[in-house]
């Protein structure tokens, strides 16, 4: 009998040279991306794992959706769904995740930044049955980098460490797109973030379900703004409310004796509750400096916005 973790029980396939034998769901989230769809497509089909491919458009509008009803029709392993307006990257999983069939579920950014070749070493620990969740990280590891922005690195390792405070876990990237669960869980979450919040409400709500996490170091091949990244710092903004909103304020119970749970948040040093101010206590005053700390990162990096993309080889 598999290991439970709040989402039910992993049913184990026949296993084959101690690895369990899996259909993955792999959830693409679509949004303008003509040029590259069919090439990411192409790479997610060349690996060799049973797999479905579920692709969610979230309203594109540079011929994207046309596209994906003509790759549908290439093979029969790939479904398509259409949002009738765009919502996010969140609302476009929401909708992959709640269509899987398989007995994992990873997540694929439609861009080519991930690579799937990686898929194996993502689906080892659960297959081998050491987990029940992977993150993938760009940050650990020796795997190759493509070198861009510094501010953006800072700022997801500062969105990381944030999100490690409150869920008392020591991930190195809850921000990497390779995200891998296993269905029951991730279809047992009631995800409500419908953009890029998606990031730090999931790793919140998986980070209370007692469940085996597992880190896997990753290739990434970010792109450029001018390339059609969509990330923009407004999102960094959000992704500290999630952070506070899903850990502090979570109806997801935390588990028994975690730093979870709401005023019991557990830091390597103390913050004092300010005298006569009410609802002053420690999580609070720690959001506001650590918020703080991060407009500034935020301003210096877009005002110096301008130096990115000048020097093209």
């Amino acid at each position: 009998m598999g290991h439970q973790c709040e989402g039910g029980y992993f049913h184990h396939a026949p296993e084959f040279s101690n690895i369990i034998i899996m259909k993955l769901s792999v959830v693409i989230p679509v949004f303008n991306e003509c040029k590259t769809i069919h090439l990411i497509l192409e790479q997610v089909q060349a690996v060799d794992i049973d797999k479905e491919i579920i692709m969610v458009d979230d309203f594109s509008t540079d011929g994207t959706r046309d596209r994906l009803k003509e790759l549908e029709q290439e093979a029969d392993n790939i479904r398509v769904l259409f949002h009738d307006v765009n919502q996010g990257k969140g609302a476009a999983l929401r909708t992959g995740f709640q269509a899987a069939l398989g007995d994992v579920v990873i997540i694929q950014d439609a861009d080519l930044e991930y690579d799937p070749q990686e898929y194996p070493k993502l689906l080892e620990p659960i297959a081998s049955g050491k987990a029940d969740v992977v993150f993938g990280s760009r940050f650990a590891g020796g795997e190759s980098h493509r070198v861009l922005y510094f501010w953006h690195s800072m700022g997801n390792r500062f969105l990381t460490l944030l999100s490690n405070m409150f869920s008392d876990m020591n991930l190195t990237d809850m921000e990497a797109c390779y995200k891998v669960f296993k269905r029951e869980i991730i279809q047992s979450i009631d995800i409500k973030e419908n953009r890029f919040g998606f990031e730090p409400e999931i790793t919140a709500k998986i980070a209370r379900k007692q469940c085996r996490i597992f880190e896997v170091g990753i290739s990434y091949n970010g792109r450029t703004y001018d390339e059609g990244k969509k990330i923009g710092w407004k999102d960094g903004v959000r992704a500290i409310w999630c952070i506070i909103k899903y850990n502090v304020f979570s109806k997801y119970p935390p588990p028994p004796g975690s730093a979870g749970s709401p005023g019991k948040l557990r830091l390597p040093f103390v913050v004092k509750p300010a005298p006569g101010i009410p609802g002053s206590f420690p999580q609070i005053q720690l959001f506001l400096w650590l918020s703080l700390g991060f407009r500034l990162l935020l301003w210096i990096s877009f005002r110096f916005k301008y130096l990115w993309g000048k020097a093209q080889c």
